[in-house]
């Protein structure tokens, strides 16, 4: 079977769906791999290294899909591309289901069987293949770390025969695995770190990492969780009073990390322009849920501005500003996933639609969109 690696085209996007390391893996189950030329490039990765690794170099993306079985990318398909695929291939890249239902519906129409990388279940088994945990991870590290290169300021406390400097204060909202890299990155750069979220168990996770918990504790609060470890919608009355202890408290921070993304829906709102208006000139935003939204109004996507002597960064793909490391960690989920589709023995393709892997990732097949979620 031919499995097809294309490169990226959209903006911004350097990141790549395969790897030399992944691509000698790859081999190990009989595919013949066609990697399109300059795919690697955005990531640092010659063409001659896909081709030691055992890779066939295509000169367009039309001739890597003629005939391939499997396809890879980072971000969805161009429409070109959905045409140049046969009918029945596998198709595997992050896809935006929610907000990109016209790509959904074309490779439906095109008879191609398309899996949706952040659909993947939250279960033991797919660790291993979780695209959305990677590249959070690193996410929330560069998150940090582009704050500290905008901040005009030294992060930790400097003592020095002409006084000391105070270390940088910096506040995470939301407590998920890019917040969770952000806490650890900032303490590491010797900042004093505080973290808010939403479920109770992070408290914990929060105080491991050496930061302090910013929420109002009391019983409601001590019961936001479901047993699957989700939030729990809170009650007006108990959102008033966390409103009013996280504006009280980025009035005193210097650099806020906000991370909050809701699936299909518009970010919700957690820094308003009235609590803008009460941080520090020289503090800085940095907004994670840029691309949807936003958690603060003012964010402009894929810029950075200033707005009430505050900096707001904006940037919708973080990953892809640390494109080496996240494509190959990207590379390597996706073997894993296509190591769960492609029987060891034969070579061919044996998709299984009741593994819950296979069912929770699979958007369309057989010319239909399947997703529970995505049908009309």
């Amino acid at each position: 079977m031919k499995l097809a690696v294309l490169k990226e085209r959209r903006a911004g996007e350097a990141r790549v769906a395969a790897t030399p390391e992944t691509v000698k893996k790859l081999k190990t189950l009989g595919l013949d791999i066609a990697v399109e030329r300059g795919a690697g490039a955005g990531a640092k990765i010659a063409d001659a290294d896909y081709e030691a690794a055992g890779a066939t170099l295509a000169p367009d993306a039309a001739s890597a899909l003629s005939n391939a079985d499997i396809v890879f990318k980072v971000r969805g398909p161009e429409a070109n591309e959905i045409a140049a695929m046969k009918k029945g291939a596998v198709y595997a890249s992050l896809l935006s289901p929610f907000t990109e239902k016209e790509t959904i519906a074309a490779l439906a129409n095109a008879g191609v069987t398309a899996f949706a990388m952040e659909m993947l279940p939250r279960i033991s088994r797919a660790q291993s293949m979780d695209v959305l945990s990677s590249q959070a991870n690193l996410a929330g590290y560069k998150a940090v770390i582009d704050a500290a290169a905008q901040f005009g300021r030294a992060m930790p406390m400097m003592m020095t025969a002409a006084g000391t400097i105070a270390p940088a204060r910096v506040f995470i909202m939301g407590v998920g695995v890019a917040g969770l890299q952000a806490i650890a990155t900032a303490k590491r750069l010797g900042a004093i770190v505080s973290a808010t979220d939403v479920r109770p168990a992070t408290k914990e996770q929060v105080e491991s990492l050496g930061g302090t918990f910013v929420a109002v504790m009391d019983d409601e609060f001590a019961q936001a969780q479901t047993a699957g470890g989700y939030a729990k919608e809170m009650s007006k009355e108990y959102q008033a009073k966390q409103a009013a202890l996280v504006s009280e408290h980025i009035k005193k921070q210097d650099i806020v990390i906000t991370t909050a993304l809701i699936p299909g829906r518009k970010a919700p709102v957690l820094v308003t322009e009235e609590m803008v208006k009460t941080m520090k000139p020289g503090s800085i935003i940095v907004d994670l849920a840029a691309e949807q939204g936003g958690n603060c109004p003012l964010t402009t996507a894929n810029e950075v501005t200033e707005v009430h002597g505050v900096t707001l960064m904006g940037y919708t793909n973080l990953p892809a500003r640390l494109a080496v490391d996240t494509s190959s960690l990207y590379a390597r989920n996706l073997f894993n996933f296509v190591s769960l589709i492609v029987d060891k023995k034969t070579g061919a393709l044996a998709l299984n639609w009741e593994d819950e892997i296979i069912k929770g990732a699979g958007l369309t097949r057989d010319g239909e969109i399947v997703h529970p979620s995505l049908k009309a």
